[in-house]
């Protein structure tokens, strides 16, 4: 379990849909006083990504973070894709733990296979062999059989499978109500419990559907 506070986190984003799942993620974790650090790592698919559904083009990368949040990013430090001895490819650096959202199939199969051939999939190989938490947001449907074989692999090596599937038992009203519930949840596996996330406690007898 992470450390309550001073948490160092990774984020990973690929070319899968979903940019609005990391936007999202990195304004939860900034906001965060529980954490001190955020190293975000993006694909060249995943820079694409954020052009295409965001509007936001790649540019100085540097600059990526203030530019998704819409104001300044005093805890994200982005690393290159390729830059494969980058601090968080090796286990002796201290990371409580690591998401990749959204996780393409191509990740998926990179890290269930231990490839290691970009700082993605090395630093997820690092979290599965330290035994930290590694939660894979993986956005594709419908899933082939290879798909379920890897994710059945990255699960018993350790890592949460966490599809980017929408709740709807909160009644949200807007696409932010979907995607906010789901990276909380998202957030509360990597031990940081969000106030803004919806908590099911049951219907009372009061709202029971009557026979």
């Amino acid at each position: 379990m992470p450390t309550a506070q001073g948490q160092i986190i990774t984020v990973g984003v690929t070319g899968a849909s979903g940019a609005v799942l990391a936007q999202k993620t990195l304004a939860l974790l900034e906001e965060d006083a529980r954490v001190a650090r955020v190293h975000l790592v993006i694909t060249e698919t995943g820079q694409r990504l954020f052009a295409e559904e965001l509007g936001l083009s790649s540019g100085d990368l540097k600059q990526l973070p203030s530019r998704l949040l819409g104001r300044p990013a005093a805890k994200i430090e982005v690393l290159p894709n390729k830059d494969v001895g980058a601090s968080i490819a090796s286990g002796s650096y201290d990371v409580d733990s690591m998401i990749v959202v959204p996780c393409s199939m191509g990740t998926l199969a990179s890290i269930a296979n231990g490839a290691s051939d970009d700082l993605i999939a090395r630093a997820a190989d690092v979290m599965l062999k330290e035994r930290r938490k590694l939660v894979l947001c993986i956005r594709d449907t419908p899933f082939n059989r290879i798909h379920l074989e890897n994710m059945l692999r990255a699960e018993q090596a350790g890592a949460v499978i966490m599809p980017a599937i929408p709740a709807f038992y909160h009644q949200p009203k807007t696409i932010d109500d979907l995607v906010t519930q789901y990276v909380c949840r998202v957030l509360a596996q990597n031990g940081l419990p969000q106030e803004k996330m919806y908590r099911w406690t049951g219907h009372s007898s009061s709202k029971e559907a009557k026979a």
